[in-house]
């Protein structure tokens, strides 16, 4: 057969969806889409040329720029955070099948660490709007 590969490929992934590792990665992928999508869903609200067009009925005062380069750095920081949290998750489980205890111990707290503290950022960032948008 010609496309073999294919069905092989189709096969492996399935076969990962077997795993808990693979669901772990896939629900922390989906808790910071989540909260980037509510986070996103705020910041339309506050969108001066949407509310001149009159396409966002947001009861939201006008922002300054202190606040806008706030929340601007702080969604930086929640995305690098989450990026290096997944990353953290990895090596635990790359650690985990060598049966590095030492190095399976460091990746667990630091991806624990920067999970919490993107979270808390984007926690932040939607109370921040909850006060500021009422």
């Amino acid at each position: 057969m010609i496309m073999k590969w294919i069905l092989d490929d189709i096969r492996s992934a399935f076969a990962e969806l077997k795993r808990g590792s693979t669901w772990l990665v896939i629900g922390l992928i989906s808790l910071f889409a989540f909260f980037a999508y509510a986070i996103f869903q705020f910041a339309i609200r506050t969108d001066s040329v949407l509310r001149n067009l009159k396409y966002t009925m947001a009861a939201c005062r006008e922002m300054t720029n202190g606040p806008i380069i706030f929340l601007f750095c702080g969604m930086i920081f929640f995305l690098f955070s989450a990026a290096v949290s997944l990353g953290e998750v990895q090596r635990y489980f790359h650690f985990r099948e060598r049966n590095s205890k030492h190095e399976m111990a460091q990746s667990m707290k630091h991806g624990i660490g920067w999970s919490l503290f993107a979270i808390s950022l984007a926690i932040g960032g939607l109370i921040y709007f909850n006060i500021y948008c009422r």
